[in-house]
């Protein structure tokens, strides 16, 4: 028992370690710097499935939308809940109100073949489709929609997912 919770702990503070946390700054989507391994180890796969291949972030080419966080006593929300971009694109989650807040994309909701690039264009994810939490209003997290497939996103707010704070967008 007593290994299984050192097993625990060393896990924490490797995931941590690999670019958890909080990010203080607007994240742009240039591609993030490598977890580095610690000595004696080598560097693990991207966790994005077998089926799911590898990608290079790919910045964005077209306009910039902004969608907010909000979170208060008449509930909590992306605004807008559905947008509507085109394919090179980029959209700024910004938190306005209620964090801490997230962007997490339902694996299983996005177009075929599209995990793998919209993972890549992610910076410094917690994992696979999900960002860092972001606890102040005025923080920021741009994702690039550049080289991904045409078709719906949907997502949620990690935190706030029972409380349903979901929403779409349409690649085109």
């Amino acid at each position: 028992m007593r290994n299984l919770g050192r097993g625990v702990i060393v896990g924490v503070v490797v995931a941590t370690a690999c670019g958890g946390g909080v990010k203080n700054a607007d994240t742009t989507a240039a591609a993030p710097a490598a977890c580095q391994p610690a000595a004696g180890t080598s560097a693990a796969a991207p966790a994005t499935g077998a089926a799911t291949g590898t990608a290079t972030a790919m910045a964005p080419t077209g306009k910039t939308w902004e969608v907010k966080m909000l979170g208060d006593a008449s509930g909590y929300k992306y605004d807008p809940a559905n947008l509507t971009i085109k394919e090179g694109d980029a959209v700024k989650f910004t938190v306005v109100s209620g964090p801490p807040h997230n962007v997490s994309f339902y694996a299983d909701s996005i177009p075929a073949g599209a995990q793998a690039q919209l993972s890549a264009n992610m910076p410094t994810p917690m994992s696979p489709l999900t960002s860092p939490l972001f606890n102040n209003p005025g923080e920021s997290y741009t994702v690039s929609f550049k080289g991904v497939p045409k078709g719906t996103y949907k997502y949620f707010c990690t935190p706030h997912q029972a409380l349903g704070m979901h929403a779409q967008l349409t690649v085109q």
